[in-house]
């Protein structure tokens, strides 16, 4: 089994976000559908609606990853300039894309379509049209770039449409152990399982629920056996620390 599953990073666009006035909910949505498909979301960043900003971010972005997702900043309006952007960022032109300008015209009806909305159909050249079932507009892919829509039930469409157009890894297989112990009586005994088997992820996340504290311990990998003898481990060090386990869990393909 290859252990080595496929990584991605996701570029939020807007200054919206940043401002706080909007609050994303693309990124839990992309991080879990990719998870699912074996492909690890291994990094998130938020930056404005700058050129030269979008332009830097995905030439690292896509040389970093195996893909690259953004949302945000591919409307009608002045303000949207992430299409511009990412052609600038692949040396290639914008041009009005007939079939993405067909899809719309089926959307709207012709009537309705005016030329604000057709700037949705310039597309950098060369790119690939991603299906949009809710407003009409294409996404697209251009290298390991996927350019998607910042409304979330819009950029849901998207992303459900582009799914066909990724390699899936592995199986990321998970487990959890949730204790009553604090972080501080757990770090070292969970940075010696660490350091032992690097192929199995361990985050700790602490929790307050009802006057007490305690840790949940999540463990992630491809490896099925690997797995199950780290959440091993991870019992027996709450255990040896005289610590109560809470809540166990393995997932389903385990």
């Amino acid at each position: 089994m290859n252990k080595n599953p496929k990584n991605a990073g996701v570029i939020v666009i807007g200054n919206e976000i940043l401002s706080g006035r909007t609050q994303d909910l693309n990124i839990s949505y992309i991080g879990k559908r990719l998870e699912g498909l074996g492909i690890i979301l291994s990094e998130v960043t938020i930056i404005p609606d700058i050129e030269n900003d979008i332009i830097n971010k995905v030439k690292v972005y896509s040389e970093r990853y195996d893909y690259v997702f953004t949302t945000g900043g591919i409307g009608p309006t002045h303000d949207d300039i992430t299409t511009v952007s990412i052609a600038k960022a692949f040396n290639v032109n914008v041009v009005r894309n007939k079939d993405a300008a067909n899809r719309m015209e089926k959307h709207y009806q012709h009537s309705n379509l005016s030329e604000a909305r057709l700037k949705m159909a310039d597309i950098p050249e060369g790119a690939i049209l991603i299906n949009n079932h809710v407003s009409g507009a294409p996404a697209f892919q251009i290298n390991n770039v996927f350019v998607l829509a910042g409304v979330p039930e819009i950029m849901r469409s998207m992303f459900d449409s582009l799914i066909e157009h990724l390699v899936s890894g592995p199986a990321i297989l998970t487990s959890s152990v949730c204790t009553n112990l604090t972080e501080s009586k757990l770090a070292n005994g969970m940075s010696k399982i660490q350091e032992e088997c690097q192929a199995v992820s361990i985050g700790s996340y602490p929790f307050f629920k009802q006057g007490n504290l305690g840790v949940n311990i999540v463990l992630r990998s491809t490896d099925k056996d690997l797995l199950l003898n780290q959440h091993k481990l991870i019992e027996e060090l709450v255990n040896n620390l005289k610590g109560k386990i809470l809540e166990t869990h393995l997932s389903d393909e385990t």
